[in-house]
């Protein structure tokens, strides 16, 4: 556990001397769920039954923007192979970046949803449930998205690979997270996409740092 607070510690303030990198993804955020209320007007109907797919689709190409930074600068280096070489098993270290990501890429998006809800005219339960929601999707993103990110490393033009290889594995978060609020707003309730969210996260959790270890190994081969 210790290895793994120091790879979170260490990623964190990375990530505060990258400072720009962070503030792009969320005024991508902010810039991306603001200009479909500016466009469509004042219809507040229409309005509030797009507002969880916008909302969802916003924070996913938002997390996706970091997604190529996790492994890179470590590959590029040579911290990379001091981690595969530790005595650490690899994937806990793979894990601490994880957590390292979904707190500066992931945490600052389900904060800020709520208020870009507003401006979709969205009451105080579906803000909640979309906050929810994006709690225990955004963990999923990052998880999926880390697996893309180590298969692309150090390949030409990975960025463009990553995007083809991941957003087919982000669409069952997409339609539960967005679901979720829909089917509030409808009568259905929640509980169902909700619950199907967290067996995602629990499977993620599980599974996806050890194939992400896998496929860091083979980059580095």
């Amino acid at each position: 556990m210790k290895a793994l607070l120091a790879i979170v510690h260490r990623d964190l303030l990375l990530a505060m001397r990258r400072r720009t990198e962070v503030l792009t993804a969320l005024f991508f955020f902010v810039i991306v769920t603001s200009l479909f209320p500016l466009g469509i007007g004042p219809e507040l109907v229409l309005l509030r039954k797009i507002a969880p797919g916008v909302l969802w689709v916003g924070a996913l190409l938002a997390t996706m923007l970091g997604l190529q930074r996790m492994f890179a600068a470590d590959h590029a280096d040579g911290t990379l192979e001091q981690m595969v070489l530790s005595p650490t098993p690899l994937v806990l270290l793979v894990a601490g970046k994880n957590v390292a990501h979904w707190l500066v890429s992931g945490l600052p998006l389900v904060v800020l949803a709520p208020l870009l809800g507003i401006q979709f005219d969205l009451d105080a339960e579906s803000l909640g449930i979309l906050m929810l929601g994006l709690l225990l999707g955004t963990p999923v993103l990052s998880l999926v998205g880390s697996i893309g990110a180590a298969l692309t490393l150090g390949v030409r033009g990975g960025g463009a690979l990553l995007s083809l290889l991941v957003l087919p594995l982000y669409i069952p978060t997409l339609i539960f997270g967005a679901g979720a609020v829909q089917a509030h707003a409808s009568g259905q309730g929640a509980t169902g996409h909700l619950s199907l969210l967290g067996a995602l996260l629990v499977l993620a959790l599980f599974f996806a740092p050890w194939v992400t270890t896998a496929a860091l190994r083979i980059a580095l081969e």
